[in-house]
């Protein structure tokens, strides 16, 4: 089919599970010839990125084929009269950003790593980083999506072309997916110019959901208000404050936070994950931010993320055994619960840790995967309810 294929090694292991062979499309036409030959043969694919996140979720059921999208790295178009740009699922996002910057536009996404990240991994991950506040997240961001079904059929939705399949929308379904309906070729996305100047306003200090709040609300209009708390006890508030007249408006909101510095430069930490050996995904309402934080503290964990959005990242704080991480992760699970949050377990080492807890969309979800994915042969038991 002239697609490159070469041996699995070790270094291809998705969560500990090898592929038999590795294969490399080039274009969305050689995607589709892989799947098909491998829905002829009933093989299992899982779909990589830049393998930022391939330890993410629980290690799939078979893994035949891992479907390396490094080879899909072109930006297609980018039309910056519109603020549109399209591009392969391969490129990393770093490379997406220095395209657009050229041209004094970027993609207002932030993603946790600082290299490898990859489109395609964005958007079937569904990472959300520290302006997602101002901007939304990836999924508001996109605009159109072509994807490749299991059968290795082309379908795509949004942007230039409509080609939904069975009414779906494509973008929003495939966007946190897990690599389990199929697999993301293509993205168009809705660009930002990039801003004239940024000012971070940085403090060390105990802070009330009410000043949260307010922060979140001032007419300074930032872009993003960030807690970082590493130990559970020590928080840093980090507000970012993008556009004209940034350095007069951080210090109005220094006025509100009662503390800071305001500088040019981001927090080393900012919007980062630094750690994913364990890591949760905690969301709560933004008015109970600070009940949030003491109880990931009370867990053992530490806390990065959106106080405004009501989104953090909790990631381990040294090694814990596998019962006192999956009870801390009940209790933690139970105490946000009651907050009108959810957590989700991204990444852990331990079988016996409930990664998602109760799920009241799993039946619609199970359809959904039915639909698309009814061979199973599409990272088999990486998401929710073994899907």
């Amino acid at each position: 089919m002239g697609v490159t294929v070469r041996q699995a090694d070790a270094d291809d292991a998705v969560n500990g599970v090898l592929p038999r062979w590795v294969a490399l499309p080039e274009t969305v036409e050689e995607v589709s010839a892989v799947l098909r030959a491998c829905a002829e043969q009933d093989l299992a694919v899982v779909p990589a990125g830049g393998g930022t996140k391939l330890h993410w979720g629980p290690p799939p059921e078979r893994c035949d084929v891992l479907l390396d999208m490094c080879c899909m790295n072109a930006v297609l178009e980018h039309a910056a009269g519109d603020l549109v740009v399209r591009a392969q699922a391969g490129v990393t996002m770093d490379a997406l950003a220095a395209t657009l910057a050229d041209q004094g536009q970027e993609l207002a996404l932030d993603p946790p790593f600082t290299e490898y990240t990859t489109v395609g991994g964005t958007l079937a991950t569904a990472t959300a980083g520290p302006r997602a506040f101002r901007y939304g997240t990836a999924r508001d961001l996109l605009i159109g999506i072509t994807v490749v079904l299991p059968d290795g059929t082309i379908a795509k939705s949004g942007g230039k072309v409509v080609k939904n399949v069975a009414g779906y929308d494509l973008g929003k379904l495939f966007t946190g997916s897990q690599g389990t309906l199929g697999v993301i070729a293509e993205a168009t996305f809705r660009l930002h110019p990039l801003a004239a100047e940024r000012r971070w306003l940085v403090a060390e200090t105990e802070v009330s959901d009410d000043v949260l709040l307010r922060l979140a609300a001032s007419q300074a209009e930032p872009s993003a208000v960030e807690i970082d708390c590493p130990d559970g006890k020590n928080a840093t508030v980090a507000v970012l404050v993008e556009g004209s007249a940034a350095e007069s408006r951080a210090l109005a909101l220094r006025e509100v936070l009662g503390d800071g510095t305001v500088t040019a430069e981001a927090p080393e930490w900012w919007g980062l994950i630094l750690n994913d050996d364990v890591l949760l995904e905690a969301r709560f309402p933004p008015a109970r931010a600070v009940e949030a934080l003491a109880a990931a503290g009370e867990a053992g964990l530490s806390f990065r993320g959106s106080a405004a959005a009501g989104r953090a990242y909790l990631e381990g704080r040294g090694d814990v055994p596998e019962d006192e991480l999956a009870a801390a992760v009940a209790r933690l699970r139970a105490r946000l619960e009651a907050l009108g949050g959810r957590v989700n377990v991204l990444a852990t080492p331990y079988a016996g840790v409930d990664r998602w807890g109760q799920v009241s969309a799993l039946p619609l979800m199970r359809r959904v995967k039915e639909r698309f994915d009814p061979g199973r042969r599409m990272s088999p038991g990486r998401f929710v309810g073994g899907m």
